[in-house]
């Protein structure tokens, strides 16, 4: 049996069900119910508290009425800013740093961080046979999928994995933050070689390598790179690292921790959000979209990238969805402080690759995007440029392959899931269950041999 066979009765089933689980968009507006969790002005509807991070994109004028503001973004009340600017000013990585922060709301002085750094080392090592068992004798195509499947079968190897304590959580997150970079590469490598018919090769990782650089090593074949290459994925990571209790990924992990479960559980729902294109693949379709530009509009002339962007939106090039990936965020406005902050090291890096007319391409789209897009969809909120826009293109110019920018997503952002996790434990309630409203009329039971 073909078990991926859609059968003409499958497809027959499918229709019946579309034909009878369609919920029109006006029952949403009759009945008050916030579509996505969102009210008409796209505002998230609060569900919870949190002490971890905060999102800032509105501000009140002196009338008290709200207005646009330039994006901010603050891990454990400090700003992104002065956090990025703090360690790479002092020529050092962020991501170890970071994670501290988010975990226990404080920045760790000098012997706090070198003890975390090296228990997080430590940790950065799979259970005896696990790659060999878990990994390349069931080799996928999906990177996010084996790294869930893992996460899952890591339980497993847990004495001790249904203990919801705060310590024994803590030793669950804290490993899963040093495994998550291994775990990935190892999935890709498999993939490469089982699918692809490239050759094998499994790096360990080095103790004295940071995230990021051991990721570069044992990712690439003779594990060679740049402190430039380290310094902007670390950064990278950093930027992902956490964005507030209410993305699709985060509210997961809130919602599946609510339940009492394991961590493991817990991470491999966030893991299944954000493997959705909506959420963690954004950056992918961001580089896709500029490589169909390229393959189809000589780039060098702005009236001809303009004119794409136009189709775009017209739904008459690319994916024909209607969408300038990269451009617009559900909560920022005027700008997104991620995106800021990468967009300034993505030009360094485009000057050490040669790459700088890609960076001028990514330039002149960021440019010329809002205005088009106020134009056609008659939005004047403000339209700029989000973190996934220069992501990709960083990820690119490092020479990651695309089956890696999720699973590197998912690598920073372990970080965050990990603090609200404990965060939802210490406030340890009622379990999260928001209410639907069911709109289908009573109808009777009608005996089989009538119908």
């Amino acid at each position: 049996m073909n078990y991926s066979e859609i059968t003409p009765y499958i497809i027959d089933l499918a229709n019946l069900s579309c034909k009878n689980n369609h919920i029109t968009p006006d029952l949403y507006e009759k009945n008050d119910v916030k579509r996505g969790l969102r009210d008409i002005n796209g505002n998230g509807v609060v569900a919870g508290l949190t002490e971890i991070s905060r999102i800032k994109s509105k501000d009140k004028d002196h009338n008290g009425n709200e207005i646009s503001c330039e994006g901010e973004l603050y891990y454990r009340g400090i700003n992104i800013r002065r956090i990025v600017s703090g360690f790479l000013s002092e020529n050092r990585p962020g991501f170890e740093e970071t994670v501290y922060l988010l975990l226990f709301s404080k920045l760790p002085d000098k012997k706090e961080l070198s003890d975390f750094t090296s228990q997080l080392a430590k940790y950065r090592s799979l259970p005896p046979s696990f790659v060999r068992d878990m990994i390349l004798k069931a080799p996928g195509k999906d990177m996010m999928n084996i790294l869930s499947r893992c996460v899952l079968a890591l339980y497993a190897y847990d004495d001790n994995p249904d203990d919801i304590s705060v310590p024994n959580v803590l030793r669950q997150c804290l490993q899963l933050i040093a495994e998550f970079p291994l775990i990935a590469v190892y999935a890709y490598q498999s993939y490469m070689h089982y699918h692809k018919n490239g050759s094998l090769f499994i790096h360990y990782p080095k103790p004295e390598y940071n995230t990021a650089e051991n990721l570069l090593y044992i990712l690439r074949e003779d594990g060679n790179f740049t402190p430039l290459e380290a310094k902007l994925l670390d950064l990278a990571l950093v930027l992902h690292a956490e964005h507030g209790g209410g993305n699709n990924s985060t509210f997961t992990t809130h919602v599946v921790t609510s339940s009492g479960t394991d961590t493991y559980s817990a991470v491999s729902a966030a893991l299944g959000s954000l493997k959705g294109p909506r959420h963690g693949g954004a950056n992918i379709k961001v580089m896709k979209m500029f490589d169909d530009m390229k393959a189809n509009v000589d780039v060098t002339d702005e009236k001809n990238i303009a004119d794409y962007l136009t189709r775009l939106l017209d739904k008459k090039a690319f994916d024909n969805a209607g969408l300038i990936y990269g451009m617009g965020h559900a909560v920022y406005s005027l700008s997104d402080p991620r995106a800021d902050i990468l967009r300034a090291y993505a030009r360094k890096l485009s000057e050490e690759k040669g790459l700088q007319s890609e960076y001028k391409l990514y330039e002149n789209v960021e440019r010329l995007s809002p205005k088009i897009i106020a134009e056609k969809r008659k939005m004047y909120k403000g339209v700029s440029a989000n973190v996934d826009f220069y992501s990709g293109m960083v990820y690119k110019m490092l020479g990651l392959p695309y089956e890696m920018f999720t699973p590197i997503f998912a690598i920073a952002r372990i970080a965050g899931w990990s603090a609200h996790r404990i965060e939802e434990i210490q406030n340890l309630g009622k379990i999260i269950r928001p209410a639907y409203i069911n709109v289908k009329e009573e109808t009777p039971y009608t005996p089989l041999n009538e119908r």
